[in-house]
């Protein structure tokens, strides 16, 4: 999953044309992009929406723990089959497993955003076999920890990818970047989190998708060496366990060859996409 396109939960005239821009999935948002007077219509729309439109994969931002919300949106979810909760500011595997009494059919992507919850990241990735993916919500997190641009988030950004790998979740997708029409800023800051780790971004419009697709999908060269080390591999005979040494003198072992299949199975999912 290389894209998710939030749309505002109050904004039902914007529904089907999220979807209709290809993102890999559809995040509705009940938190910050809907005002608290509108928060219980919001609920409605996205419910009845998401239960008349089975368009793909969705997501539905429910309020952080702990506030009046929070309540009444997981009654709402609850009705939705196998929903995809994404829970922000998550600080303790509690905070999810709480959510998880309430809608146990649900699969949640935790967002962390604050100090507390980075130091628990690992701790909340494997809070329970339904968490599916771990976030972060970067401007929150930059706020508290008192940081600005992506060399104060950098060791947040690689935390969050160590305990998502360690979890076995494999790579997380990025946060959003704000600024909307700076599409070469957005290209500059999905390559900084590529090198980092993650594969693919979260977006809060959908002419960013392009870009982040085009940022997170393996180069010609990339995928042309993958496909080669493979192919070595099986003539050698040695499977992913053992260490051959190439007709160019490069010696490949395990997690070499690990990589490798990485980038040929993103390959093939950004294939089967478009």
């Amino acid at each position: 999953m290389l894209t998710a396109l939030y749309v505002p939960a109050n904004r039902p005239d914007r529904f089907a044309k999220a979807v209709a821009a290809g993102p890999d999935v559809v995040v509705f948002d009940l938190e910050d992009a809907v005002p608290v007077d509108d928060k219980a219509g919001a609920r409605g729309w996205a419910v009845a929406w998401i239960a008349a439109n089975a368009h793909g994969p969705v997501e539905v931002r429910v309020n952080a723990p702990g506030t009046p919300w929070i309540e009444d949106d997981l009654a709402a979810v609850a009705a939705v089959p196998s929903v995809r909760i994404r829970l922000p500011k998550v600080e303790s595997a509690a905070d999810v497993r709480a959510v998880l009494e309430k809608v146990p059919s649900a699969r949640i992507t935790a967002l962390i955003e604050s100090p507390l919850g980075l130091e628990k990241a690992f701790e909340i990735a494997t809070a329970d076999p339904r968490v599916v993916a771990v976030a972060l919500g970067e401007a929150d997190l930059s706020s508290a920890l008192g940081v600005d641009g992506p060399a104060g988030l950098a060791w947040a950004r690689g935390r969050l990818v160590s305990a998502s790998r360690a979890a076995g979740l494999g790579a997380p997708m990025m946060s959003v970047f704000p600024r909307v029409n700076d599409d070469e800023g957005l290209r500059a800051s999905c390559l900084e989190g590529r090198a980092l780790g993650f594969v693919g971004r979260t977006a809060i419009h959908p002419r960013q998708l392009a870009t982040i697709v085009e940022c997170f999908t393996p180069t010609p060269g990339q995928i042309a060496e993958a496909e080669a080390l493979l192919a070595a591999v099986e003539k050698a005979g040695v499977a992913d366990g053992g260490v051959i040494v190439l007709a160019d003198g490069r010696m490949v072992d395990p997690a070499m060859v690990g990589r490798a299949r990485e980038v040929t199975t993103l390959m093939r999912e950004i294939e089967l996409r478009s």
